[in-house]
């Protein structure tokens, strides 16, 4: 009787698996199709960088966050970008085919984004710096002024002052305990987002699973796509642990120097708290505009429209007055 159950329980593990397993070959297969198409590799003096350059327009520098990728970048423009400007987008330090170097700094990243520029021969940008992207993105505007003709920062993690003797914030036990583990493997990441995909969202998106239940069924595809779009996990590893250590200890920049115009854009409860940063960064960029919501977490989900908008607005106002160059 016991072999008999145990004879059961094999053949319905294999049963079980079988799908399971080609469910996940079409889709990690669909991902690696995905990375190698729709970019280039060029060598500069700030080493390897892959980029895409896509459209034609007023050019816009747009720096992807952490789990990205040149790819993650164009999925974004679409997103939140009209139709009408050319986007360069490079592929950070340690992310697909961009190797990370020793010096894998916001402000080396700042230098390789102008090297990025030289070899397209592209003078200066609209620089828009997404999460992570956005130390790397005012690290371009600091370092190139003359280049930066004016810089957007959606959620991005940046600096706000502590009380004295406060610790950085840091993911929660769980939220770090499922980063690691999901982190291996393309497989467990897959995995986790089919079997645990409210955990996924809050832990690896940071966004409320309120805010998403709440959301259009088009915006609710808009944040399942890109959990579905950060694999292969495998191909962006690297530049995921690189940027883990960078967030921990992100430094007070000189923003007052910033003298393009800049548009900061956050939610109160993204779970990676993005706000205060936000908010104080745009209080100390000469004329910048914060545009704060109460919701919709890192990923403005349910806001699409409204920063869209805004978006849309503040690139017009300044292509009209040559804010914004054509290359």
């Amino acid at each position: 009787m016991i072999r008999k159950l145990l004879l059961l329980l094999a053949l319905l593990a294999i049963a079980l698996a079988i799908p399971i397993g080609l469910s996940y070959r079409r889709d990690v297969h669909a991902a690696q199709a995905r990375v190698s198409s729709g970019s280039k590799v060029i060598n500069t003096p700030c080493g390897t960088i892959e980029y895409a350059d896509v459209g034609t327009g007023p050019a816009i520098l747009a720096i992807h966050g952490a789990g990205g990728g040149f790819d993650q970048t164009l999925e974004l423009a679409g997103d939140f970008l009209v139709p009408g400007y050319r986007v360069i987008a490079p592929s950070r330090f340690g992310y697909l085919r961009t190797p990370l170097p020793s010096d894998a700094s916001p402000m080396a990243q700042g230098d390789a984004h102008a090297c990025l520029l030289d070899a397209l021969n592209v003078q200066k940008v609209v620089v828009v710096g997404g999460s992570m992207g956005a130390p790397s993105a005012m690290q371009f505007c600091l370092r190139q002024p003359d280049r930066c003709s004016a810089l957007i920062l959606l959620f991005p993690i940046a600096y706000a002052p502590r009380p004295s003797g406060a610790l950085p914030l840091k993911p929660s036990a769980f939220a770090q305990f499922l980063m690691e583990t999901t982190l291996r493997s393309d497989f467990v990441f897959w995995a986790a987002s089919k079997v645990g995909r409210d955990a996924m969202i809050k832990a690896i998106l940071a966004t409320p699973p309120r805010d998403f239940k709440a959301a259009s069924p088009e915006e609710q595809e808009r944040v399942l796509r890109l959990l579905r779009n950060t694999l292969p996990i495998s191909k962006r590893r690297i530049g995921l642990q690189n940027d883990a250590a960078v967030a921990i200890a992100i430094p007070r920049y000189d923003v007052e120097r910033i003298a393009a115009p800049t548009l900061v854009v956050s939610a109160e409860d993204d779970l990676f708290g993005t706000y205060k940063g936000s908010r104080y960064t745009a209080e100390h960029i000469p004329g910048a505009r914060f545009v704060g919501y109460p919701t919709g977490g890192h990923l403005l989900v349910g806001r699409g429209s409204e920063v869209r908008s805004e978006l849309a607005q503040f690139l017009h106002q300044y292509a009209n007055s040559g804010g914004i160059p054509s290359t």
